[in-house]
């Protein structure tokens, strides 16, 4: 089924919990020395996905090969060749950052010598060198994440499976961390990245496969699936609610589609062609009728409207899967 373009082909795959179907015929390829992003609401198979990908689950039914090995007949194999990153980090605050990494090292059987020297290439790979020596409980969030990630680098994994790698971080601690993954791939490491944050995936991604109820819905770059949506839209927002019929009408003259009006937000948006001359006309006519506006402007679409066409709904953020339930 692999011809060595991809790092992770998925086909058919199937997966149940009791009566409740967790992966129902979901389909994958994620290309080597990439970032690929899955996503999908909570419940709609993300981490069961991960999970089977990663020999931690058993398939009932369908095809996977993960780094050309089969998931099922080769596991072992596999297993030798990912890593994996949780939710959480794994890493022991007691220990120091060096400490951590040299018994990780010893888990995988490197032997002592190698995981010291193993240790420090990753501290310095991932920017915690200066830090090496202080108890992982002492780093801030994007530090032990970045510890996390280097842990699971120690044996320079050709596929590095990140599920929700940055739930609860800050955002100077995400870009932190995203800037770790870039760095990964540019060594030859291929991500799988499960995320609800949009923006995450729109930073790192160069292909994303969106899932709702354990089957692939979307498979396409970011700027494609944006494309699916719609092109680029004018939106103004009226300072006054009264306003809001003319302002419809100047944004109707230029519009590929009927505008839409958010009376609530005083907001009217509509797709168009020519979106410099569109956006010029619009505040031409309204500023000719002495109409004041709180904001003007042109809007792309972005993978949160994606999300909304494809699944029904926005991303919930406040609610993450629990440990063990199927996300």
């Amino acid at each position: 089924m692999n011809d060595g373009e991809y790092a992770v082909r998925a086909r058919g795959l199937r997966k149940a919990y009791g009566g409740k179907k967790a992966l129902d015929g979901f389909d994958m390829a994620v290309r080597r020395g990439t970032v690929h992003g899955l996503l999908g609401p909570n419940g709609a198979g993300k981490t069961t996905a991960v999970r089977t990908l990663a020999t931690l689950l058993t398939l009932d039914g369908g095809q996977a090969e993960v780094a050309g090995l089969d998931v099922v007949r080769q596991a072992r194999g596999v297993r030798a060749r990912i890593g994996l990153t949780g939710q959480y980090a794994a890493v022991d605050e007691i220990l120091s950052g060096r400490q951590n990494l040299e018994m990780f090292g010893r888990l995988f059987h490197l032997g002592a010598r190698r995981a010291r020297v193993r240790a420090g290439e990753l501290l310095e790979q991932f920017d915690l060198t200066e830090a090496a020596a202080k108890n992982a409980g002492s780093y801030s969030g994007g530090m032990r994440r970045r510890l996390d990630l280097a842990a699971s680098m120690i044996l320079a994994p050709e596929v590095l499976f990140l599920d929700e790698p940055t739930t609860g971080l800050d955002p100077r601690a995400r870009v932190e961390v995203w800037e770790s993954v870039r760095d990964l791939v540019a060594r030859g490491t291929t991500v799988l990245l499960t995320t609800q944050y949009l923006e995450e995936a729109d930073r790192l991604a160069s292909h994303i496969t969106v899932i709702d109820r354990g089957r692939a819905i979307a498979d396409d770059t970011p700027d494609g699936l944006k494309r699916t949506v719609g092109g680029d839209r004018v939106e103004v927002v009226a300072e006054q609610a009264a306003d809001l019929p003319a302002v419809l009408k100047a944004v109707a003259e230029v519009a590929e589609t009927p505008p839409e009006c958010e009376e609530l937000e005083r907001k009217v948006h509509a797709q168009v062609r020519d979106r410099v001359a569109a956006l010029t006309e619009v505040a031409r006519t309204l500023q000719d009728q002495g109409i004041a506006v709180e904001d003007i402007g042109l809007r792309r679409p972005s993978l949160d409207d994606v999300f909304m066409s494809l699944t029904g709904h926005r991303t919930d953020l406040s609610q993450q899967p629990a440990e063990g339930v199927a996300a």
